[in-house]
Protein backbone atom coordinates (compact mmCIF):
# COMPACT_ATOMS: atom_id res chain seq x y z
CA UNK A 1 0.00 0.00 0.00
CA UNK A 2 2.96 2.35 0.42
CA UNK A 3 3.24 2.29 -3.40
CA UNK A 4 -0.44 3.18 -3.79
CA UNK A 5 -2.35 6.44 -4.13
CA UNK A 6 -6.11 6.47 -3.60
CA UNK A 7 -7.50 9.15 -5.92
CA UNK A 8 -10.94 10.67 -5.32
CA UNK A 9 -12.72 13.43 -7.26
CA UNK A 10 -14.89 15.65 -5.08
CA UNK A 11 -17.55 18.23 -5.93
CA UNK A 12 -18.86 19.92 -2.80
CA UNK A 13 -18.37 16.55 -1.06
CA UNK A 14 -16.31 17.34 2.04
CA UNK A 15 -19.03 16.16 4.42
CA UNK A 16 -19.40 12.92 2.46
CA UNK A 17 -15.63 12.33 2.43
CA UNK A 18 -15.52 12.66 6.21
CA UNK A 19 -17.80 9.59 6.33
CA UNK A 20 -16.29 7.55 3.49
CA UNK A 21 -12.75 8.43 2.46
CA UNK A 22 -11.74 9.05 6.07
CA UNK A 23 -12.61 5.41 6.83
CA UNK A 24 -10.47 4.20 3.94
CA UNK A 25 -7.55 6.40 5.00
CA UNK A 26 -7.73 5.32 8.64
CA UNK A 27 -7.95 1.64 7.66
CA UNK A 28 -5.00 1.84 5.22
CA UNK A 29 -2.69 4.59 6.50
CA UNK A 30 0.25 3.58 4.28
CA UNK A 31 -1.64 4.59 1.13
CA UNK A 32 -1.39 8.20 -0.01
CA UNK A 33 -4.73 10.01 -0.42
CA UNK A 34 -5.15 12.46 -3.30
CA UNK A 35 -8.38 14.46 -3.47
CA UNK A 36 -9.23 16.55 -6.52
CA UNK A 37 -11.72 19.26 -5.58
CA UNK A 38 -13.65 20.26 -8.67
CA UNK A 39 -14.57 23.86 -8.02
CA UNK A 40 -18.14 24.54 -6.90
CA UNK A 41 -18.04 27.51 -4.49
CA UNK A 42 -15.60 29.36 -2.22
CA UNK A 43 -17.22 27.84 0.88
CA UNK A 44 -17.00 24.28 -0.46
CA UNK A 45 -13.38 24.80 -1.49
CA UNK A 46 -12.50 26.12 1.96
CA UNK A 47 -14.20 23.15 3.63
CA UNK A 48 -12.37 20.64 1.45
CA UNK A 49 -8.99 22.29 1.96
CA UNK A 50 -9.50 22.30 5.73
CA UNK A 51 -10.49 18.61 5.71
CA UNK A 52 -7.51 17.60 3.57
CA UNK A 53 -5.13 19.59 5.74
CA UNK A 54 -6.44 18.07 8.95
CA UNK A 55 -6.18 14.54 7.53
CA UNK A 56 -2.84 14.90 5.77
CA UNK A 57 -4.36 14.35 2.35
CA UNK A 58 -2.97 15.84 -0.85
CA UNK A 59 -5.45 18.33 -2.33
CA UNK A 60 -5.50 19.19 -6.03
CA UNK A 61 -7.43 22.40 -6.62
CA UNK A 62 -8.49 23.13 -10.21
CA UNK A 63 -10.15 26.51 -10.72
CA UNK A 64 -13.10 25.00 -12.61
CA UNK A 65 -15.25 21.86 -12.52
CA UNK A 66 -13.24 19.49 -14.71
CA UNK A 67 -15.74 16.61 -14.46
CA UNK A 68 -15.04 13.11 -13.20
CA UNK A 69 -12.59 12.07 -15.91
CA UNK A 70 -10.73 15.36 -16.00
CA UNK A 71 -10.46 15.32 -12.23
CA UNK A 72 -9.15 11.76 -12.18
CA UNK A 73 -6.51 12.71 -14.74
CA UNK A 74 -5.34 15.57 -12.52
CA UNK A 75 -5.30 13.31 -9.47
CA UNK A 76 -3.41 10.54 -11.24
CA UNK A 77 -0.81 13.02 -12.49
CA UNK A 78 -0.28 14.35 -8.97
CA UNK A 79 -0.07 10.82 -7.57
CA UNK A 80 2.67 9.97 -10.07
CA UNK A 81 4.56 13.14 -9.13
CA UNK A 82 4.41 12.00 -5.50
CA UNK A 83 5.94 8.65 -6.42
CA UNK A 84 2.87 6.40 -6.58
CA UNK A 85 3.28 3.26 -8.67
CA UNK A 86 -0.30 2.02 -8.26
CA UNK A 87 -3.57 3.95 -8.44
CA UNK A 88 -6.88 3.19 -6.79
CA UNK A 89 -9.59 5.35 -8.33
CA UNK A 90 -12.47 5.64 -5.89
CA UNK A 91 -15.85 7.35 -5.91
CA UNK A 92 -16.51 9.71 -2.99
CA UNK A 93 -19.51 7.56 -2.00
CA UNK A 94 -17.53 4.29 -2.00
CA UNK A 95 -15.61 2.59 0.81
CA UNK A 96 -13.12 -0.27 0.60
CA UNK A 97 -11.69 -2.13 3.60
CA UNK A 98 -7.98 -2.72 4.04
CA UNK A 99 -7.99 -6.43 3.16
CA UNK A 100 -9.94 -5.78 -0.03
CA UNK A 101 -7.69 -2.86 -0.98
CA UNK A 102 -4.65 -5.10 -0.57
CA UNK A 103 -6.23 -7.77 -2.79
CA UNK A 104 -6.92 -5.22 -5.52
CA UNK A 105 -3.51 -3.58 -5.46
CA UNK A 106 -1.72 -6.94 -5.31
CA UNK A 107 -3.45 -7.97 -8.54
CA UNK A 108 -2.63 -4.66 -10.23
CA UNK A 109 0.99 -4.99 -9.07
CA UNK A 110 1.27 -8.58 -10.31
CA UNK A 111 -0.16 -7.68 -13.74
CA UNK A 112 0.67 -4.12 -14.71
CA UNK A 113 -1.53 -4.36 -17.80
CA UNK A 114 -4.67 -5.26 -15.80
CA UNK A 115 -7.47 -2.90 -14.86
CA UNK A 116 -8.82 -4.42 -11.65
CA UNK A 117 -12.21 -3.87 -10.01
CA UNK A 118 -13.88 -5.40 -6.94
CA UNK A 119 -17.41 -6.67 -6.64
CA UNK A 120 -19.56 -3.69 -5.64
CA UNK A 121 -22.17 -4.12 -2.92
CA UNK A 122 -24.43 -1.64 -1.15
CA UNK A 123 -24.58 -1.25 2.62
CA UNK A 124 -27.21 -3.98 2.86
CA UNK A 125 -24.90 -6.49 1.18
CA UNK A 126 -26.78 -6.56 -2.12
CA UNK A 127 -24.54 -6.89 -5.18
CA UNK A 128 -24.85 -3.79 -7.33
CA UNK A 129 -22.11 -4.63 -9.83
CA UNK A 130 -20.05 -7.73 -10.50
CA UNK A 131 -19.23 -7.18 -14.13
CA UNK A 132 -21.24 -5.26 -16.69
CA UNK A 133 -21.43 -5.42 -20.47
CA UNK A 134 -22.74 -2.98 -23.02
CA UNK A 135 -24.67 -4.62 -25.86
CA UNK A 136 -23.24 -3.35 -29.12
CA UNK A 137 -26.49 -3.81 -31.01
CA UNK A 138 -28.30 -1.03 -29.15
CA UNK A 139 -26.17 0.35 -26.30
CA UNK A 140 -28.18 -1.31 -23.54
CA UNK A 141 -26.45 -2.43 -20.35
CA UNK A 142 -26.74 -5.64 -18.40
CA UNK A 143 -24.94 -7.69 -15.79
CA UNK A 144 -22.74 -10.50 -17.01
CA UNK A 145 -25.04 -12.74 -14.97
CA UNK A 146 -28.17 -11.64 -16.83
CA UNK A 147 -30.18 -14.56 -18.25
CA UNK A 148 -31.61 -12.39 -21.04
CA UNK A 149 -30.50 -13.24 -24.59
CA UNK A 150 -27.67 -11.10 -25.95
CA UNK A 151 -28.79 -9.02 -28.95
CA UNK A 152 -26.98 -9.63 -32.25
CA UNK A 153 -23.64 -7.87 -32.38
CA UNK A 154 -22.18 -9.16 -29.14
CA UNK A 155 -21.09 -7.23 -26.06
CA UNK A 156 -18.23 -5.13 -24.74
CA UNK A 157 -17.24 -5.67 -21.08
CA UNK A 158 -16.44 -2.77 -18.78
CA UNK A 159 -15.63 -2.15 -15.15
CA UNK A 160 -17.33 0.43 -12.95
CA UNK A 161 -15.34 3.56 -12.19
CA UNK A 162 -16.67 3.48 -8.62
CA UNK A 163 -13.51 1.56 -7.67
CA UNK A 164 -10.64 0.66 -9.97
CA UNK A 165 -7.02 -0.33 -9.36
CA UNK A 166 -4.26 -0.18 -11.95
CA UNK A 167 -0.61 0.60 -12.48
CA UNK A 168 0.47 4.09 -13.43
CA UNK A 169 1.94 2.50 -16.57
CA UNK A 170 -1.47 1.28 -17.71
CA UNK A 171 -3.15 4.59 -16.90
CA UNK A 172 -0.62 6.38 -19.11
CA UNK A 173 -0.75 3.79 -21.90
CA UNK A 174 -4.54 4.07 -22.10
CA UNK A 175 -4.32 7.86 -22.13
CA UNK A 176 -6.22 8.43 -18.91
CA UNK A 177 -9.91 9.29 -18.98
CA UNK A 178 -11.54 11.16 -21.85
CA UNK A 179 -12.61 14.43 -20.21
CA UNK A 180 -15.18 15.06 -22.95
CA UNK A 181 -17.60 12.76 -21.13
CA UNK A 182 -17.54 15.00 -18.03
CA UNK A 183 -19.85 12.62 -16.10
CA UNK A 184 -20.92 9.02 -16.78
CA UNK A 185 -19.80 6.53 -19.45
CA UNK A 186 -16.16 7.57 -19.03
CA UNK A 187 -15.49 4.22 -17.31
CA UNK A 188 -17.06 2.37 -20.26
CA UNK A 189 -14.80 4.34 -22.59
CA UNK A 190 -11.72 3.83 -20.40
CA UNK A 191 -12.32 0.07 -20.24
CA UNK A 192 -12.49 -0.06 -24.05
CA UNK A 193 -9.23 1.87 -24.38
CA UNK A 194 -7.49 -0.39 -21.86
CA UNK A 195 -8.42 -3.35 -24.06
CA UNK A 196 -7.35 -1.45 -27.18
CA UNK A 197 -3.78 -1.03 -25.86
CA UNK A 198 -3.50 -4.72 -24.96
CA UNK A 199 -4.61 -4.49 -21.34
CA UNK A 200 -7.12 -6.71 -19.59
CA UNK A 201 -10.18 -6.25 -17.40
CA UNK A 202 -9.93 -8.20 -14.15
CA UNK A 203 -12.94 -8.54 -11.85
CA UNK A 204 -11.54 -9.51 -8.45
CA UNK A 205 -14.33 -11.62 -7.00
CA UNK A 206 -12.43 -12.00 -3.73
CA UNK A 207 -12.55 -8.23 -3.12
CA UNK A 208 -15.55 -6.07 -2.24
CA UNK A 209 -16.14 -2.33 -2.12
CA UNK A 210 -19.28 -0.81 -0.61
CA UNK A 211 -20.92 1.65 -2.96
CA UNK A 212 -24.24 3.15 -1.99
CA UNK A 213 -24.95 4.36 -5.49
CA UNK A 214 -26.55 7.76 -5.65
CA UNK A 215 -24.65 9.35 -2.81
CA UNK A 216 -23.25 11.85 -5.28
CA UNK A 217 -26.31 12.11 -7.52
CA UNK A 218 -28.55 14.06 -5.19
CA UNK A 219 -28.19 17.63 -4.04
CA UNK A 220 -24.97 19.24 -5.16
CA UNK A 221 -22.54 16.40 -4.62
CA UNK A 222 -21.52 15.90 -8.26
CA UNK A 223 -23.79 17.99 -10.40
CA UNK A 224 -24.22 21.18 -8.44
CA UNK A 225 -27.74 20.98 -9.79
CA UNK A 226 -29.95 20.34 -6.72
CA UNK A 227 -32.83 17.94 -7.04
CA UNK A 228 -36.21 19.06 -8.27
CA UNK A 229 -39.23 17.92 -6.32
CA UNK A 230 -40.62 14.69 -7.74
CA UNK A 231 -37.45 13.86 -9.70
CA UNK A 232 -35.33 10.87 -8.76
CA UNK A 233 -32.04 12.37 -9.98
CA UNK A 234 -30.73 15.69 -11.26
CA UNK A 235 -31.20 17.00 -14.78
CA UNK A 236 -27.44 16.70 -15.27
CA UNK A 237 -27.59 12.98 -14.47
CA UNK A 238 -30.14 12.40 -17.23
CA UNK A 239 -28.44 14.72 -19.71
CA UNK A 240 -25.00 13.17 -19.52
CA UNK A 241 -26.24 9.58 -19.54
CA UNK A 242 -28.25 10.23 -22.72
CA UNK A 243 -25.52 12.34 -24.36
CA UNK A 244 -22.57 10.13 -23.47
CA UNK A 245 -24.18 6.95 -24.74
CA UNK A 246 -24.08 8.54 -28.20
CA UNK A 247 -20.62 10.02 -27.65
CA UNK A 248 -19.31 6.53 -26.91
CA UNK A 249 -20.90 5.21 -30.09
CA UNK A 250 -19.40 8.04 -32.11
CA UNK A 251 -15.91 7.40 -30.78
CA UNK A 252 -15.82 3.60 -30.81
CA UNK A 253 -18.33 2.06 -33.22
CA UNK A 254 -18.77 1.79 -36.98
CA UNK A 255 -21.38 3.84 -38.82
CA UNK A 256 -23.92 1.03 -39.11
CA UNK A 257 -23.78 0.38 -35.36
CA UNK A 258 -23.94 4.11 -34.63
CA UNK A 259 -27.17 4.32 -36.64
CA UNK A 260 -28.70 1.53 -34.54
CA UNK A 261 -27.77 3.35 -31.33
CA UNK A 262 -29.32 6.56 -32.66
CA UNK A 263 -32.49 4.66 -33.60
CA UNK A 264 -32.81 3.34 -30.03
CA UNK A 265 -31.81 6.62 -28.34
CA UNK A 266 -35.38 7.58 -27.47
CA UNK A 267 -36.07 4.27 -25.77
CA UNK A 268 -32.76 4.41 -23.92
CA UNK A 269 -33.50 7.94 -22.73
CA UNK A 270 -36.88 6.90 -21.34
CA UNK A 271 -35.29 3.95 -19.55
Amino acid sequence: LSRTAVVVVSYDSAALLERTLARVAEDSPEARIVVVDNYSSPAAREELVALASSRGWEAVLPQTNTGFGGGMNLGAARARELGADLLVLLNPDAVIARADLIRLTARAYADRSALVAPVLKDSSGRIVSDGIVVCLADGSMRSRRSPRPIPPGGTQPWLSGACLALSTDLFEAAGGFDARYFLYWEDVDFSARVLAVGGSLDLARDAVAVHDEGGTHSGSAESGDGEQEGRSKSDIYYYYNVRNRLLYAGLHLDRATQRRWVATAGRAARE
